[in-house]
């Protein structure tokens, strides 16, 4: 007997109350929670519901009856199918609002600590253009529209070099324009298309793992210098460097061209040969006179001007007289521990990843930061009583972990070092919320900083002073 098809009701007159995680609106029918996907606080659908769980339902707009005020025309044409920027049919100013909400909403739900009001979010002064780093997909078959798939258009080529569609790792949506990165970024993007279609080069299938073109990574620094990276899926010599011979006599201005042969099944290239192929292998980039080399593999935030703006929070917060011992957890490539280094007496940068430590030691030396400390390792394993006998007990300490926060370990032993203040920054306030809370006990929340990073979607980074108790 074959499986019974699932019912996907329709609910009608359904009005949009608020935004919420991952960019989806919410509603209420019968005293449960709606998640709607393209939707803003204020319409009136009717919606055709999508996934049914036992605490809430996923649905998508089938009809609207009213437009919500908050509304505005996206500026994107690949809006609805890419999902980069979903809430570019908000207004930027309703977009503030309920990032700023989403902070205290999670900390008042999933934290219960006493906080202080929430401070009115930084807002971003560019709401598009913003990125300093962007990775396209190249696939044998891209993404077709419902549009494309009802009429008659035969669509010759499925060549597709953009961005994966929400949910399918196998499917990419074709890119035309994006408004996430400036200028020459669209036209290098479609040059190297136009140039593969032409020479008739494959491009990469995820499936059956094949196929030469696999991705086209852009960096740029506020500097005016650009990097480029290829990845290549199979090993042909011949073609990819006629490839790149013709790319760079095209872009003569590009400061950093690379490539990478990546045969494994995934595209991380962290663990990859990356060749340079002109020009040098790193692009600079400068805050306040400090400088940062960025190489291929090197982290960075990827809005330049408003990570700035955060490390100049996250300076105030710690209000460092010159006399502190700093440790800077999940430090990266020792952005913020160069930031501030002039404002301590000595900085201890903390990291999982060893290519990263390797670079924040560049980035000391490059700027002559003498008072800088780095080492590799698991959080919870290096900060013991050896540690901080040897490189001092922190007065400050900074921590700007991943999205996932920190591990309960790491919190306790932070409490068991003791500073006299933390300063928590977080790309994620559910999980800073949640590590908070395991702090309060010993710490009070003393400010809390909402900084918009990425416009046109709904994350937000909060940065929060705690002072021991």
């Amino acid at each position: 007997m074959g499986r019974r098809k699932k019912s996907h009701p329709v609910i009608e007159n359904l009005t949009i109350e608020s935004a919420g995680a991952e960019g989806k609106a919410i509603a209420r029918h019968e005293n449960q929670v709606i998640f709607v996907t393209y939707a803003v606080p204020g319409d009136v659908v009717d919606v055709q519901v999508t996934r049914k769980k036992k605490s809430f339902l996923e649905a998508k707009p089938i009809k609207f009856h009213k437009y919500s005020e908050k509304r505005v025309t996206p500026f994107c044409e690949h809006f609805g199918v890419c999902g980069g920027c979903k809430w570019q049919h908000m207004g930027y100013a309703d977009q503030l609002f309920y990032k700023q909400q989403q902070v205290e909403d999670n900390f008042t739900r999933l934290g219960g600590f006493e906080f202080p009001a929430v401070s009115p979010i930084l807002g971003s002064k560019e709401t598009s253009l913003y990125r300093n780093k962007m990775e396209f997909t190249f696939s044998d078959k891209r993404w077709l529209t419902y549009e494309q798939i009802k009429s008659d258009e035969v669509v010759e080529n499925r060549e597709g070099l953009g961005f994966h569609i929400p949910g399918m790792f196998d499917k990419i949506v074709h890119v035309n324009k994006c408004h996430l990165q400036a200028d020459p970024s669209n036209e290098i993007r479609n040059w190297v298309y136009d140039y593969a279609i032409k020479n008739e080069l494959t491009f990469y299938n995820v499936k059956l793992h094949e196929g030469l073109l696999r991705t086209l990574i852009l960096r740029s620094s506020s500097t005016g210098q650009w990097m480029v990276i290829f990845t290549f899926g199979e090993d042909q010599p011949a073609e990819t460097q006629a490839l790149l011979k013709a790319f760079s006599e095209h872009f003569s201005n590009i400061t950093s061209i690379n490539y990478v042969v990546n045969l494994k099944k995934n595209d991380t290239i962290f663990d990859q040969d990356v060749v340079c192929f002109k020009g040098q292998d790193h692009i600079m980039e400068n805050m306040e006179g400090i400088q940062f080399k960025i190489g291929p593999k090197s982290f960075y935030q990827t809005n330049s001007k408003q990570a700035y703006e955060l490390y100049k929070i996250t300076r105030d917060f710690a209000g460092l007289t010159g006399n502190e011992v700093v440790y800077d957890l999940y430090t990266g490539t020792g952005t913020i521990a160069n930031f501030v280094a002039k404002q301590a007496k000595k900085v201890v940068g903390v990291e999982y990843v060893l290519e990263a430590i390797e670079d924040a030691w560049v980035n000391a030396k490059l700027n002559k930061q003498e008072n800088l400390f780095f080492t590799a390792g698991d959080m919870k394993d290096v900060l013991t009583d050896e540690f901080v006998a040897q490189h001092g007990k922190p007065e400050v300490v900074i921590t700007d972990p991943p999205r996932a926060g920190m591990h309960e370990d790491v919190v306790k032993q932070i409490i068991k070092i003791s500073p006299e203040k933390i300063v928590y920054v977080s790309c994620n306030p559910a999980t800073q919320a949640r590590d908070i809370a395991w702090l309060s006990e010993y710490y009070t929340v003393e400010k809390v900083q909402p900084v918009d990073m990425f416009p046109q979607t709904h994350h937000v980074e909060n940065v929060v002073l705690l002072k021991k108790k």
